[in-house]
C-alpha cells in the first residue's frame, strides 16, 4: 500500500537554537499559556458579529498563509473559513449560507495557493483510511491537479448554490506561497 502522507516545513519553524522545541504533546499547553498572557491584556472590542466589510474568504488552511495580513483585515472584517485546498465542500456551503442569511455578508473570495498538498494527493487517500479503520470516510478528499481549474469549479459551485442568497460577487484567487502576492483567476478561461 501507498501513503499519500507528506512532510512540510514552514517558515514558521521553531528557530534554530531555540532552548526547548515544542513537542506534540506540550503543544496545547503553551497555546493555553499564550491564551492567558493575551486574555490578560484583552478588552472587549465591542463588536458585533456581522462582519464590518460584508465579506467571507474561504480559503486552504495551510499553515503559510496569514490571511488578515495578506488582504490587510483586521478584527471584525470578515468571516473566514478555511479547509483543505480551500475548496467549497457542503460544510463550506452551510457556512457561506449562515454567513449571508443570518450575519449578513455578500461577497466572497475564494483562495487557494501555489505549492498545496491536495495537488500531492489523490481520493486513494479515502479507500487508505477505510482500510485502516474499518470504515470509508463520509466525505470527499475533494484533490486536484490544476489549482486554477479547481478555483473555477469553486466559484462555479458558490455561484449556482440555490441556498446562497448572493452568487455575483464572487471572486476567486492564488495565492503565491514564496512571493504572497494573489493572482485573479478568470472564472471564464
Amino acid at each position: 500500500m501507498t501513503s499519500n502522507v507528506m512532510s512540510m516545513t514552514t517558515s514558521a519553524s521553531v528557530p534554530a537554537g531555540s532552548e526547548k522545541a515544542i513537542t506534540d504533546t506540550d503543544v496545547i499547553d503553551s497555546l493555553v499559556a499564550a491564551n492567558a498572557a493575551y486574555a490578560d491584556e484583552f478588552t472587549d472590542p465591542g463588536m458585533d458579529a456581522r462582519p464590518v466589510r460584508k465579506v467571507t474568504v474561504v480559503s486552504c488552511m495551510d499553515a503559510r498563509i496569514d490571511l488578515h495580513a495578506a488582504l490587510g483585515l483586521r478584527l471584525g472584517d470578515c468571516h473566514t473559513i478555511r479547509n483543505a485546498g480551500g475548496v467549497v465542500t457542503d460544510d463550506v456551503i452551510r457556512s457561506l449560507a449562515i454567513s449571508q442569511r443570518a450575519l449578513g455578508t455578500r461577497s466572497v473570495v475564494l483562495i487557494h495557493h501555489t505549492n498545496c498538498g491536495m495537488e500531492a494527493i489523490t481520493e486513494e487517500f479515502r479507500h487508505e483510511l477505510e482500510m485502516e479503520v474499518g470504515q470509508r470516510p463520509s466525505w470527499a478528499v475533494e484533490a486536484f491537479k490544476d489549482v486554477d481549474q479547481d478555483v473555477r469549479q469553486s466559484m462555479q459551485r458558490v455561484r449556482t448554490s440555490p441556498f446562497l442568497l448572493h452568487t455575483d460577487d464572487v471572486r476567486g484567487f492564488v495565492f503565491d506561497v514564496r512571493t504572497g502576492r494573489l493572482r485573479e483567476i478568470d472564472p471564464a478561461a
